[in-house]
């Protein structure tokens, strides 16, 4: 059967529901789409679920810095407990979302489907018409190619963990690598992280990724750098992983090698939309080479950070587009942050290699600063960046077990071009971390 809408969304993730939720306030007839978990990836099995395992895991590292600093005892982590708590959050999600859409009038279709040519979408027995679409179906944790990959379990699958064993090992040094081997530490597993290359988080600072890694193996991380795994085999109830020069044994293995989208199934090439291995190609108005098809959120192909914000702020750009603001889209600073142990943020322009003669770098090690020491922390550090000509900050790298709330500040400044002198104009409470801003740039 033939159905028309005014538009149909493909993913029913942060970016889709974004959009339809916006789209049918204003009296569309709209269909998502989704074949896997309402939702997506964020409240299902990525940042939310992983922010409140790392709830614990902050707890328990400020709880165990202050002891026998005024406080007793010695905390740590019930597995079940803390999985327990994480699954009354996302067991909710999927069916809270798809009813969420139904309430506001939006279709939905549980199912998968692809394009059958340019105009129309095949899900089911139904092929959806629409003035648009919009490829909205997110990522997918990429899999691994060595030998006996079978045995390789996903970050998915270690953020629905019944038990943590008690040895444990994550291939691949990307974001999730780090955040998920600092989770299974603190829990009290003996962690092995392992990275092909000597250069992992090469996104950000070099030294200050060095930092982040001294500070792993002080907690009692192993990180073996310069090692491809070529081979994972099963030994009884264990798992050996060889490459050259290389053995482990481990109780389980993750792959966190990164990310893929979701594009091969939907029939991209009948429906004339370019892509490449990255995601869906678009011009700077999401559009892709289809003139009716958009794409949104981390599927689209290109080197802003694939997050949740971003796919939040692409869902309110294509609802103002498609009620005719003919404005390209314009993305602000946006910063990152691995939640790791310590976190580690970045935002804006942080090196100055290439223009070292306009931009100053200011450093300095706050662990000895009264924000820090009063908690016990075990190494906090931050590098700031301005523009020597018009002295506004336009860059910081911060790790500590509170970059996530200096890095907004941060943020904020340089998408509002501040510069140091008014920043020195403000009078911040004390003692926070707001008031030791004047003191870092």
């Amino acid at each position: 059967m033939q159905i028309n809408y005014d538009v149909v969304i493909i993913g029913g993730g942060v970016a889709g529901t974004t959009l339809a939720d916006q789209l049918a306030a204003n009296k569309l007839k709209i269909a998502v789409i989704e074949n896997d978990l309402w939702g997506g990836t964020c409240p299902n099995r990525g940042c939310d679920p992983k922010s409140i395992l790392i709830a614990g895991v902050s707890t328990v590292t400020n709880f165990n810095n202050m002891e026998n600093n005024g406080v007793s005892g010695q905390a740590k982590i019930d597995w079940p407990s803390l999985m327990e708590h994480k699954r009354n959050y996302t067991n909710q999600i999927p069916n809270r979302t798809e009813q969420g859409l139904l309430q506001s009038g939006i279709t939905t279709y549980h199912n998968a489907g692809h394009f059958i040519d340019a105009n129309s979408f095949l899900i089911g027995d139904d092929i959806l018409m629409a003035d648009r679409f919009v490829i909205a179906t997110g990522q997918r944790p990429r899999t691994s190619k060595i030998v006996g990959q079978e045995y390789l379990l996903n970050s998915n699958g270690f953020l629905d963990l019944d038990e943590l064993p008690n040895d444990i090992t994550f291939i691949g040094g990307g974001y999730l690598g780090f955040e998920l081997a600092a989770i299974a530490n603190a829990a009290g597993a003996k962690v092995h992280l392992i990275h092909h290359n000597d250069r992992p988080l090469k996104e950000y600072d070099p030294e200050m990724v060095d930092n982040l890694i001294k500070c792993y193996r002080n907690s009692g991380i192993e990180i073996i750098l310069d090692t491809d795994i070529t081979q994972a085999a099963k030994k009884n109830n264990q798992y050996v992983l060889t490459g050259q020069d290389f053995s482990l044994t481990t109780d389980l293995v993750f792959a966190t090698l990164g990310r893929v989208p979701n594009i091969e199934n939907l029939g991209l090439q009948q429906a004339n939309v370019n892509y490449d291995n990255r995601g869906v190609i678009v011009n700077d108005s999401l559009q892709t080479t289809n003139p009716k098809v958009y794409a949104a959120g981390d599927v689209i192909s290109r080197n802003l950070p694939k997050l949740t914000p971003v796919a939040t702020y692409d869902g309110d750009y294509l609802s103002k587009l498609f009620m005719d603001n003919n404005e390209p889209i314009k993305y602000p600073t946006i910063p990152t942050i691995i939640f790791g142990k310590p976190a580690l943020a970045q935002v804006g322009r942080v090196s100055t290699n290439a223009d070292d003669s306009k931009i100053e770098c200011v450093e300095n090690d706050m662990t000895n600063w009264l924000s820090y020491k009063r908690m016990h922390t075990k190494f906090a550090k931050a590098k700031i960046y301005v523009e020597k000509s018009t002295q506004e900050v336009v860059g910081a790298t911060i790790i500590s077990d509170q970059a996530d709330y200096l890095i907004n500040i941060f943020t904020i400044m340089i998408n509002n071009h501040a510069t140091v002198t008014e920043i020195d104009k403000y009078i911040f409470t004390y003692p926070t971390l707001a008031s030791d801003i004047k003191y870092l740039i």
